[in-house]
């Protein structure tokens, strides 16, 4: 037996410490390589080329990113977004689009008058806007979906000030 600090201790006792210890360092080393990993993800404000919806922001460059390359847009210069990328709520709003409701707000169809110039030039009954529904909301919130009638798609998150040309949905 062998002593530590005037106590004996068995083999078997010395053992378990060992295990545990072994445990304890594995643990924090996960945790280190883990940490230093989201240190890298998980920033608290964007890169200065990153495009912000919805209060989340997407490095272009990155895989899987959030946001769809600009290049993919086809109605416009605006940086694009996929439908997976959207709130589950636009989703819904995006097939009352396709089905021709019924809608939840008595505005929802009616001409977006595009006065902010932030989508293309188009005639004054080009585009129409739609609620995107905001959960906790006691109003229509600041989402909407506009709809072009060449079937272009834009999604706003903060009522008209931006916008992303919605890529790839199929009704």
């Amino acid at each position: 037996m062998a002593t530590s600090n005037g106590r004996k201790t068995s083999a078997k006792s010395r053992g378990q410490s060992g295990i545990g210890l072994a445990a304890a360092v594995l643990a924090a080393l996960i945790g280190l390589v883990w940490g230093a990993d989201a240190l890298q993800t998980n920033n608290d404000s964007p890169p200065a080329d990153a495009i912000v919806v919805d209060g989340s922001f997407s490095d272009e460059s990155s895989t899987g990113a959030d946001v769809a390359d600009s290049d993919l847009s086809q109605f416009s210069d605006l940086p694009s977004i996929a439908p997976t990328d959207l709130p589950f709520e636009a989703l819904d709003t995006l097939t009352l689009i396709d089905s021709g409701g019924p809608f939840p707000f008595d505005r929802d169809g009616l001409t977006f008058q595009n006065r902010e110039g932030l989508l293309p030039d188009r005639s004054g009954d080009h585009y129409q806007e739609f609620t995107v529904i905001t959960p906790g909301s006691d109003d229509r919130g600041a989402r909407r979906i506009v709809a072009g009638s060449d079937g272009e798609l834009y999604y706003t998150s903060d009522h008209y000030s931006s916008f992303a040309e919605i890529v790839g949905w199929q009704s």
